[in-house]
């Protein structure tokens, strides 16, 4: 599909949110190295934090301290929400742009979604401390359904919004995402500016690789 094909391809975009909408693979990986330094487990390497952001937060834990209990994965998770949630999120830290694209992209008709593999208490608070609430017409968490790449909760925002695969597009900054999208038989742009580098992002098909969300407006307005 060639960017001006991008033009009236679709109705529904679902968005990822952490890399992709908002700037917090930083904040994210710090806070998953700090929960391994506070429960004595070895802290993990800055990109397998990184390779875990767009999982439930469960199968991250598990993915990062595969040797860990029930009870030790149990302290992480508490330990990492604790941390977490010890920032208080704002518009400032979405991308440059992105709530005016977002705003555009709505006025414009487009329905508009979130799929992240966040807890429905984080994308509450970071929706709400972004300004950013009214503007999705429905979010899906993995701690309510399937964590990524499992399409369920992609299944489940295109029978919400009534929207068939074909015009159905996903956005989003890691292989989760994009491995989801295939997995869903929908459409994927990916963004390199999150967890994943562009040159990765590329093995799993997406429709382009663009550097910033931003970009998606020009491509989809013409």
């Amino acid at each position: 599909m060639k960017h001006s094909n991008l033009k009236n391809s679709f109705d529904l975009i679902i968005f990822d949110w952490d890399g992709t909408l908002i700037d917090s693979i930083d904040w994210i990986t710090h806070c998953l190295q700090k929960a391994g330094e506070h429960c004595d487990c070895v802290i993990p390497e800055r990109q397998a934090a990184k390779d875990v952001i767009g999982l439930s937060i469960d199968k991250a834990m598990q993915t990062l301290f595969p040797t860990a209990g029930a009870q030790k994965l149990e302290k992480l998770t508490h330990y990492y929400s604790q941390e977490y949630f010890s920032k208080q999120i704002s518009q400032d830290d979405l991308f440059a742009g992105v709530y005016d694209m977002l705003v555009q992209l709505n006025t414009s008709g487009y329905q508009l979604a979130v799929a992240t593999g966040k807890t429905r208490t984080g994308l509450d608070k970071a929706l709400a401390g972004t300004g950013t609430t009214e503007l999705f017409c429905t979010t899906r968490c993995a701690d309510e359904t399937a964590s990524k790449p499992n399409p369920r909760m992609l299944n489940e925002i295109m029978q919400h919004t009534n929207t068939p695969k074909e015009r159905t597009l996903m956005v989003g900054d890691s292989s989760h995402d994009l491995q989801m999208a295939m997995n869903a038989h929908i459409s994927s742009i990916a963004v390199s500016c999150g967890a994943h580098s562009a040159t990765f992002l590329q093995t799993y098909k997406p429709l382009l690789c663009l550097q910033q969300p931003t970009e998606l407006l020009e491509l989809i307005q013409g």
